[in-house]
C-alpha cells in the first residue's frame, strides 16, 4: 500500500544516519503517488517532536552523561514502540489536518456525494463520514450506513476504513453498515477485500461479511438487496429483527425500540419504506410477525400481532 510504503520512507529519512537515498529516489520515481503521499505525510510529520515521548517505551537511554539531553535518531523497528509510536502520530497528525472533513445526515436524512473521480457516495440516515480533499481514494465510516459506487483503478484502489478494518475496492459497488459495535458489508457489483494487509478476504458480488463480538461471518446475499434503502425498500434474508430495528429507525429517522423477545428472531422479506410512521409500522410489524406500539415520541416493536397505537 502507497501509504504504507511512505510511512516507512518518512521513517527513516528522518534518520540522520540513512544513506539509501539511490533506493529512496527509486522509489518516488516508480510512481507518480509515492511523491505525493511522502509529501502529505512529512508535513503531517512536521509536529512529531511534540507528539512523541521524551523517552519512549522500549528506548534506552544514551551511554553519555544521563544529565546530557540530545537528540537522538528515530529508526523504524518493526513491531517497536518506536514505530508504532511515529505510525500512531503520523496518522493523528494526517486527521487533524484542514484537508479532512466529515459530512453527517441526521436520521431520516439522505446525501449523495460525488467525488471528482467519477466515485459516487451514497449516505443514509444517521451516518458520519470522513473524506480527505487530498485523496479523492479514500473515505472513513465512523457510524451509519453508506453505499460506495467506486470508478475501478487498479494502481489506486479505493479504501474505506471503518473502525480497524479495511475495505478496499476491486471495481465495486457495495454497502456498508456500521453500528453499535458491528459492521455489515454486502457486495452488488465487483469484488471488496477485506483488510487486504490482514486476513484479505475477497467477497465478490453476492457476498456479505459480519463482524462483530462473535466474530467474521461470511454469507451469500442477493445483489438487489445491497443498499435496497437508495430504492426505498429495505430487502432481508434471514436478518435479525435487532438490526432490522437498526436500519429502519436509520432509514425512517424514528427512535425505535425492540423489545427483548423479538431481538433475535429472524426474517426474509421486503419491507418497503414510508415516511409515514403509523401507515409504515401497521405494514411492516405484521409482515414481521411482531406488533408496533406507539411509545411517547418513538416506536417499540414486540412479539406477536396486536393492534398498532
Amino acid at each position: 500500500m502507497i501509504h504504507e510504503a511512505a510511512i516507512g520512507w518518512v521513517i527513516r529519512t528522518r534518520d540522520p544516519e540513512f544513506t539509501d537515498w539511490e533506493g529512496f529516489t527509486a522509489w518516488l520515481e516508480a510512481d507518480p503517488g509515492h511523491a505525493a503521499a511522502y509529501d502529505a505525510l512529512m508535513a503531517a510529520d512536521a509536529d512529531l517532536p511534540s507528539l512523541l515521548p521524551e523517552n519512549p517505551v522500549g528506548m534506552p537511554e544514551p551511554a553519555n552523561d544521563p544529565g546530557e539531553r540530545r537528540s537522538r535518531p528515530w529508526r523504524w523497528v518493526g513491531g517497536g514502540a518506536i514505530a508504532a509510536a511515529l505510525v500512531a502520530a503520523i496518522s493523528i497528525g494526517s486527521w487533524n489536518r484542514t484537508d479532512i472533513y466529515s459530512v453527517t445526515t441526521r436520521p431520516g436524512e439522505t446525501r449523495t456525494i460525488a467525488l471528482e473521480d467519477g466515485t459516487r457516495i451514497d449516505l443514509n440516515g444517521g451516518t458520519t463520514l470522513r473524506l480527505d480533499r487530498k485523496n479523492m481514494r479514500f473515505a472513513a465510516l465512523d457510524a451509519g450506513e453508506a453505499a460506495f459506487t467506486v470508478r475501478h483503478d487498479a494502481a489506486d484502489p479505493f479504501r474505506v476504513t471503518v473502525g480497524e478494518a479495511v475495505f478496499e475496492d476491486a471495481g465495486t459497488v457495495f454497502n456498508i453498515v456500521h453500528a453499535s459495535g458491528a459492521t455489515r458489508i454486502g457486495v452488488s457489483e465487483g469484488k471488496v477485500i477485506y483488510n487486504p494487509q490482514a486476513e484479505a478476504i475477497a467477497l465478490p458480488a453476492g457476498r456479505a461479511l459480519t463482524d462483530d463480538a462473535s466474530g467474521l461471518h461470511l454469507m451469500a446475499v442477493a445483489p438487489e438487496a445491497v443498499a435496497s434503502w437508495r430504492q426505498g425498500s429495505l430487502v432481508y434474508a434471514n436478518a435479525a429483527v435487532g438490526d432490522i430495528g437498526q436500519d429502519i429507525a436509520r432509514s425512517l429517522g424514528v427512535r425505535l425500540t425492540i423489545a427483548p423477545g423479538a431481538q433475535a428472531m429472524r426474517f426474509t422479506g421486503t419491507i418497503r419504506l414510508d415516511r409515514n410512521p403509523e401507515r409504515f409500522f401497521a405494514t411492516a410489524a405484521p409482515l414481521m410477525g411482531l406488533s408496533a406500539v406507539r411509545q411517547g415520541d418513538g416506536w417499540v416493536l414486540k412479539e406477536g400481532h396486536g393492534p398498532q397505537s
